[in-house]
């Protein structure tokens, strides 16, 4: 009589009825495709129908936390909030940006770049940190010249994110670029170089967002809080663009959880 694993699996390679398995030597290589056979089949009368895992429990909900940082923003000191038409007024001049890109994307994507103009390579971290933000920058001298030269040399201080260079970025890069820059932002000072990369990487990042995307830019908002908490004046320079990138990460990209709040 059949079992029923043989009623619902029938043997491809059928067995010749009668044959022995008394003599077999599962060790040993077999000799012939029969005897193959024969010691496949014999193998698989030994293993149990059912097998069970015996899991301790406790071990398992040890494992099961995960801690994910789900913190927002420092909140802004008195006087440093921006008013809610200003980070309004700012979306929707961010949105008509975005609008006239995309609308004029292959134009200025056609623009012949200067000689000079020698963009890295997609995986060159550290050559589009040299692009973006200059040598003087990139190597801790300054964020400007200490005297003035007779011609403005971009691989010194930067160059700027001209339509023509963005223009050319797909998203991959785009979003590369934007990361290979908040992570620099994360160990060093704000610059002006830094500030005018970021704006226009957020201008041609396309929505919806990808997982990655919505990480960075959260970084993002959340180191410019952080560094706008340290700031001691509400004259200081760096105050405008701080609360720009904050209200751009929350306001436009909805991550309303970190969005500034005026009293």
């Amino acid at each position: 009589m059949k079992s029923d694993v043989d009623e619902l699996m029938p043997r491809l390679l059928p067995i010749e009825v009668g044959a022995a398995t008394e003599n077999l030597e599962l060790n040993g290589p077999p000799r012939n495709p029969q005897e193959y056979l024969r010691q496949v089949q014999l193998e698989a009368s030994q293993c149990p129908e059912v097998v069970v895992a015996h899991i301790d429990p406790k071990k398992l909900k040890k494992k099961q936390t995960v801690n994910a940082s789900v913190a927002g923003c420092h909140a802004a000191p008195a006087g440093f909030c921006p008013s809610l038409g200003w980070q309004q007024q700012q979306v929707s001049n961010f949105s008509g940006l975005r609008q006239s890109i995309t609308k004029n994307r292959r134009h200025w994507s056609s623009q012949s770049l200067d000689d000079n103009v020698q963009m890295p390579k997609l995986t060159d971290e550290e050559g589009w940190k040299r692009f973006c933000l200059g040598e003087m920058v990139f190597l801790g001298l300054s964020s400007c010249p200490a005297e003035p030269e007779p011609a403005l040399d971009y691989s010194k201080v930067g160059f700027p994110p001209f339509l023509s260079i963005v223009s050319r970025l797909n998203q991959s890069t785009v979003l590369m670029v934007l990361d290979v820059l908040i992570s620099w932002f994360d160990e060093h000072e704000f610059v002006p170089q830094l500030g005018c990369w970021l704006y226009s990487l957020l201008a041609c990042l396309e929505k919806p967002l990808l997982p990655e995307a919505h990480s960075s830019i959260r970084q993002l908002a959340r180191r410019c809080a952080q560094l706008r908490s340290t700031l001691e004046s509400q004259e200081d320079e760096k105050l405008p663009a701080l609360n720009l990138l904050i209200c751009l990460v929350a306001r436009y990209f909805e991550q309303n959880d970190l969005a500034d709040q005026p009293e």
